[in-house]
This record gives structure tokens, sequence and C-alpha cells, in this order.
């Protein structure tokens, strides 16, 4: 079980990298006002300093950017949310217990136990 969410964990994260740079690409194509191929062309043209390539280098680093920001953001977000959570007076056992029955990776529920105890 814990082996499919890691899984599964990486999974939409690599989905979330690959579907960012489509949508930009396909808001870009539907602001040129042309259709299918010249629409993709002019699309990438438009997005990047150097033309067509520059626009499909561009679209890799935002794949790449958002693949680092699905993996590192959510467990920043989670630690600052327990933090909070713990800081207003929240017993640090609940805390625990409620990270356990999260669909999360093993090692993201072990992050945010680390994190409680080590402000507790």
């Amino acid at each position: 079980m814990r082996i499919g969410i890691k899984i599964m964990d990486e999974i939409v994260r690599k989905l979330a990298a690959i579907g960012l740079p489509a949508i930009v690409l396909l808001i870009t194509m539907a602001s040129t006002g042309l259709a299918g191929a010249a629409a993709i062309t002019a699309a990438l043209a438009l997005l990047g300093p150097g033309g067509m390539l520059g626009g499909i280098a561009l679209l890799g680093i935002i794949g790449l950017a958002t693949d680092a920001l699905s993996k590192y953001g959510l467990q920043s977000l989670l630690v600052g949310i327990y933090r909070e959570r713990l800081n207003r007076g929240e017993p640090q056992q609940v805390l625990v217990r409620e990270i356990e029955n999260l669909p999360l990776s093993k090692e993201l529920k072990l992050i945010l136990k680390d994190e409680l105890r080590l402000n507790f």
C-alpha cells in the first residue's frame, strides 16, 4: 500500500510537470487566432526569446520548475500548516495520528512527524 502511494505521488508530479507546459502552449495557441500547425508554430515563436527553439526550451524549463515545485512545494506547505497548528496548542499526538492517516508517501509522513517532534 505504501509503495503504491509513493508511486502515485511520483505520477502526479510527472503529470503536473507535463500538464502545465501543455496548458501554457494551449493558451498561447488560442491567442494567436490561428489553427493547426500554424498555431503551434506561432505560439512557440511567441513564447521563446529565440523563436520556436526558445519556446520549446521555455516549455521544458516550465516543466522542470513544475516538477520541483510539486515535490518541494507540498512538503513546505504541509510543514507550515502542522507547525502552525502545533503552535496554536493542538496536541502533538493528535497531529501525528492525523498525519498517519493522510494518503501521503512514507517519506513525507516521516518528515512531517519529525518537524512536529523538533518543534515540540
